[in-house]
């Protein structure tokens, strides 16, 4: 049975046991109908938090479909990141992290091939070995370079299912911009394709349109200091509004990836309900509160004398000196001011040769983190 038929199957059985009722629900009888709920509960739990990588669909509404009080409970248990900081689905990583924590990430480079993995740090080990999230493939261009971004470790094909969006580069390395392959909101413009889609020598058809909609500009300013200078960036969050950082604020939140890119991602319910709720909400308070796109920008670092070097703290997740080292908050409106301008956005950082931590919080996804850090690699001839 493949995943979509399996999950049409789940959702067919929860359409009919809502019209008909308790008194037509067999399974109410069951023994696992009657397992005690606090037992039940934890069986659940282990389920969800046991797998290092993305659990099946299957199992997942196989647990909700047994019967009422079984999909009440996953219901609860099933979260977005914003709430739980857990991962369960792949459109997870289009979802906004917790407001009041960090999710730890750590990223690996592979030099030779050019690509770069995303992970979730499973411990609090910085050489755990992780839930593999993204991956993401350099290819460079006459006039840009170009990140594919891929929910596959080895398909980095724009044209496959597995393209979520890409991060492009003008020809000095100075300025990028992150395009996402779906929509972030209702009314999101997406941008035209220049020219056919070629990677490699071989021209690709893709199975689905891919979109290309801009929800991140990203511009690194000219290094005044010279050497001993740190990098200075700047993020424009074109689909955030800045009031999604203050109490109540909301960010835009993708709830699904569309059935027609395949049998990996079919629609889940879990999400839908709470994020449409969400996303009605998240231009009314945008319009009545701070307009404008959130802004991100380089928390200053101190010189440290007897070091000889700029220095932050990143509370231990960084333990390699290094000019791609950075941490993003967010830019206060003019005349504003309070705590949630002081608080790390996105945080990336050297551990080892080819390892580096990522460290995000609400109102970004692991997805636009991912592709800001991935701006820290390329090199830039401009103000280095």
């Amino acid at each position: 049975m493949n995943l979509d038929s399996g999950f049409g199957m789940g959702v067919a059985g929860l359409e009919v046991e809502e019209e008909e009722g308790e008194t037509n629900d067999g399974l109410k009888q069951s023994c696992w109908a009657n397992m005690p709920p606090e037992l039940l509960r934890e069986v659940l739990l282990r389920i969800e938090s046991s797998e290092n990588k993305w659990p099946m669909r299957k199992n997942v509404v196989g647990c909700a479909t047994v019967c009422r009080s079984w999909r009440e409970i996953m219901k609860d248990i099933v979260k977005r990141p914003e709430l739980s900081g857990i991962f369960t689905f792949p459109i997870s990583v289009k979802q906004p992290g917790p407001r009041e924590s960090l999710i730890q990430c750590f990223i690996k480079r592979k030099r030779s091939t050019q690509t770069y993995y995303l992970f979730l740090s499973l411990t609090q080990a910085l050489a755990d070995d992780g839930k593999f999230l993204l991956a993401a493939r350099k290819f460079r261009r006459p006039t840009c370079t170009d990140y594919i971004i891929s929910l596959h470790a080895d398909d980095m094909s724009k044209g496959s299912s597995r393209y979520i969006g890409k991060l492009r580069s003008n020809f000095l390395g100075t300025r990028f911009i992150v395009y996402d392959g779906l929509p972030p909101h209702d009314g999101a413009k997406m941008t035209k394709s220049r020219s056919p889609r070629f990677m490699g020598s071989a021209q690709v058809s893709p199975r689905v349109p891919a979109g290309s909609y801009p929800v991140a500009h990203i511009s690194y300013e000219l290094n005044v200091l010279g050497c001993r200078g740190p990098r200075r960036m700047q993020c424009t969050m074109d689909p955030i509004p800045t009031s999604a950082i203050e109490p109540g604020g909301v960010a835009p939140t993708q709830t699904e990836f569309p059935l027609s890119t395949g049998e990996s991602f079919p629609s889940i319910s879990f999400f839908r309900s709470r994020s449409s709720r969400v996303k009605k909400r998240g231009p009314e308070v945008s319009n009545n509160q701070t307009v404008g796109p959130l802004v991100l920008k380089n928390k200053p670092p101190r010189w440290h004398e007897q070091l000889q070097c700029w220095c932050l703290n990143f509370q231990g997740r960084v333990t390699v000196a290094s000019v791609k080292n950075f941490q993003l908050v967010a830019t206060p409106p003019s005349g504003q001011a309070g705590p949630q301008y002081d608080k790390v956005i996105l945080q990336f950082g050297k551990v080892g040769k080819d390892v580096f931590t990522m460290d995000y919080r609400y109102p970004i996804s692991a997805f636009q983190a991912f592709a800001i850090c991935l701006s820290s690699f390329d090199t830039k001839i401009a103000y280095e």
